[in-house]
């Protein structure tokens, strides 16, 4: 009977070592297997967008304001239609961006006008993204006579002049209380067809894919096609043109504003600050220059976040940016 080789220990001896594998011949090096963990197309993205240096400072820099505008006038200690015993006064500790000549205190001015614009631009972003994505989904998707009504309904819309069309209808309302939203409804209305195209495109490119035929040839319902799986691979291009609409917004609600049909007093805005500053530029700089610079920050800082978001959202991207 062949002996039993010891497998255990005894005593006084060391245990003994597992064999090694044999060195592979003629020197090489033993290979290490690696794996690589799997990235989601979100986590993907995030990192995309933290690459972009530039955009990230953007988007930290417009949270702030935001924050700052719907908390700040709250905590600060003069309200917008405050009347200071300080008329037309500089920039101060007391008051950091100055008066004006009725004794208001301008910083608590900016506070709300920022707050206005804000609240203006994402509305307008809201509603027109759903409005422009709904339409632009149904034409791409079903195509056809569907596709020609809803395409020559948006080229009518696309015929109209915005800011004379907005400042026409958004005299008759500017007055009346909650005038704000009367225009962001205008501006809505009046801003959604560049992203109805655009998901128009993106749509009569996705529904040739061979997921959609798969999801098709299973039974699944149009509706759950259209939001189950075209909808979630849309999802870039709405949020990079969303961006753009808020910049554009702030933009035609500034200049409605500064011609006097938008928002208008006892309320404020940042094109209204700006519009009764003209005249004091040159006096009184402070009342001009404030608003103006929070107009720039504000479009500047949301462009770059939609460039960032582009970059991120694009998969043939893959130069880190600076």
């Amino acid at each position: 009977m062949a002996d039993v080789q010891e497998t255990q220990p005894t005593a006084g001896r060391p245990p003994v070592a597992p064999a090694q594998p044999p060195a592979p011949s003629g020197g090489g090096v033993v290979e290490r297997e690696f794996t690589v963990q799997a990235r989601s197309q979100a986590r993907m993205v995030v990192r995309r967008f933290l690459a972009h240096k530039l955009a990230v400072v953007s988007l930290v820099i417009l949270l702030l304001l935001i924050v700052t505008s719907f908390v700040g006038g709250h905590l600060w200690h003069y309200k917008y239609a405050d009347i200071t015993n300080e008329f037309s006064t500089g920039p101060s500790l007391k008051h950091p961006f100055g008066t004006d000549s009725i004794g208001h205190d301008s910083l608590g001015q900016v506070l709300r006008g920022s707050q206005k614009s804000v609240q203006i631009a994402l509305m307008v972003a809201l509603l027109s993204t759903t409005l422009g994505v709904i339409t632009g989904a149904v034409a791409g998707y079903y195509r056809g006579f569907v596709d020609s009504v809803l395409m020559r309904f948006t080229d009518l819309f696309l015929t109209f002049p915005i800011l004379v069309v907005a400042g026409v209808l958004s005299a008759q309302f500017s007055g009346r209380a909650g005038g704000w939203f009367y225009l962001g409804l205008i501006l809505a209305g009046l801003s959604w067809m560049g992203m109805a195209r655009i998901i128009r495109g993106v749509f009569l490119s996705l529904r040739e894919k061979e997921f959609v035929e798969a999801a098709r040839a299973l039974g699944a319902s149009d509706q759950r096609i259209i939001f189950r799986h075209l909808l979630p691979n849309a999802v870039g291009p709405i949020i990079v043109n969303a961006t753009i609409v808020v910049a554009l917004a702030i933009l035609a609600e500034t200049a409605l504003s500064f011609l006097g049909l938008g928002i208008r007093p006892p309320d404020t805005s940042l094109g209204l600050l700006v519009s009764n500053g003209v005249g004091a530029a040159d006096t009184r700089p402070w009342l001009f220059y404030f608003p103006g610079i929070v107009i720039v920050i504000i479009a500047l800082t949301v462009n770059f976040v939609g460039d960032g978001l582009r970059d991120a959202f694009d998969p043939t991207q893959t130069r880190v940016r600076a």
